[in-house]
């Protein structure tokens, strides 16, 4: 897998799924809404910690710069 994601990209990812977490697991968000967050934030903290997002890839989307 090449690397298509950029650190901006990645940190925001890694935000995103604290906060899911946190509003799951401190009972903000329950029910099916809160099971889909919580997938999704582990989803964006997998693909942050690959560095690659799968869905970049068919539309030739990489916010990865090469030096």
């Amino acid at each position: 897998m090449k690397r298509n994601m950029s650190n901006l990209d990645r940190i925001i990812r890694v935000i995103l799924s604290a906060v899911f977490a946190y509003l799951y697991f401190g009972g903000i968000v329950t029910g099916i809404l809160g099971i889909v967050l919580v997938v999704l934030g582990a989803v964006f903290l997998l693909t942050a910690i690959v560095a690659f997002c799968p869905l970049y890839a068919p539309f030739k989307i990489s916010t990865y710069k090469s030096k």
